[in-house]
């Protein structure tokens, strides 16, 4: 497993300053985020050319599409379809795993049709609909589409990790993958360790935060045994930091990662 950071919890006042530091703390790579790539295509060259010279992988891009594909309107799902193709051919030119994908937050906003269907079958449906386009783009690229489970306060849609193995099997692409992330599962999940084996081959990406969403080591979640299931459904990937970072940064970020290495350790 190799440790990541995602580039805002980093101090820094450039890309290159972030870099740096990540690698001089000990981080095996940078998660980046999406909007910024789109909005500003000239970055894409300059986090490529950082990412070398530091000696720094880039692990995954962070959304960045504005729209959803589980939106009403038609010319809102069709943007986002195209600006999640257009992020995971960031995502090859930057060598990253995957782009991070939610389909919805909070609420269905399209209309219930019972008797027909309820608005989640329609959701489910919609969703299936468009995914083989969009993880042809990622198969093509080379860079996985990583579903992410969000606990129940910030979506109604995919809450566990068995829910988002749903598609995965549905569409048999070895670029249709998970993201699993201990907040949302510390939430969610019955056992988190559990969940993780169960999902063994599709998990692609992990998301770190404590139980209080800060630094792993200054809650209560048990990254022990969650890192156990990691290793033994042979997840070799990134583990990154998605998480508040307290002040002063840099020594809690030292202080965490120390924390997680010992953990690697030991299991």
């Amino acid at each position: 497993m190799k440790i990541g950071c995602q580039e805002t919890l980093l101090p820094g006042n450039s890309i290159e300053e972030k870099f740096k530091i990540a690698k001089q703390l000990g981080f095996d790579g940078i998660e980046v985020i999406g909007r910024n790539l789109l909005e500003n295509p000239e970055k894409i060259k300059e986090y490529k050319k950082v990412s070398e010279k530091q000696g720094i992988k880039i692990s995954s891009i962070c959304a960045g599409y504005k729209n959803f594909l589980l939106e009403p309107e038609i010319e809102n799902r069709e943007r986002a379809r195209k600006e999640i193709k257009n992020l995971l051919e960031i995502g090859k030119e930057l060598e990253a795993v995957g782009l991070i994908l939610v389909p919805i937050f909070g609420g269905p906003k399209i209309p219930n049709l019972a008797p027909y269907k309820d608005a989640y079958e329609l959701e489910k449906e919609l969703l299936l609909s468009q995914l083989p386009e969009i993880v042809e783009k990622a198969e093509e690229m080379q860079c996985c589409l990583l579903l992410e489970p969000l606990n129940r306060y910030e979506t109604h849609f995919l809450n566990r990790l068995e829910q988002a193995v749903e598609y995965c099997e549905k569409i048999k692409s070895p670029y249709l993958k998970i993201m699993a992330d201990f907040f949302h599962m510390n939430i969610e999940e019955a056992d988190i360790s559990a969940s993780i084996r169960k999902a063994g081959k599709w998990i692609a990406h992990v998301h770190l935060a404590d139980s209080n969403r800060i630094l792993p080591g200054m809650g209560h979640t048990d990254f022990e045994s969650g890192f156990k299931a990691l290793k033994e459904i042979d997840f070799k990937n990134y583990i990154v930091l998605e998480c508040g970072v307290p002040e002063p940064k840099r020594e809690n970020l030292e202080k965490s990662l120390k924390f997680m290495k010992e953990i690697l350790k030991k299991i």
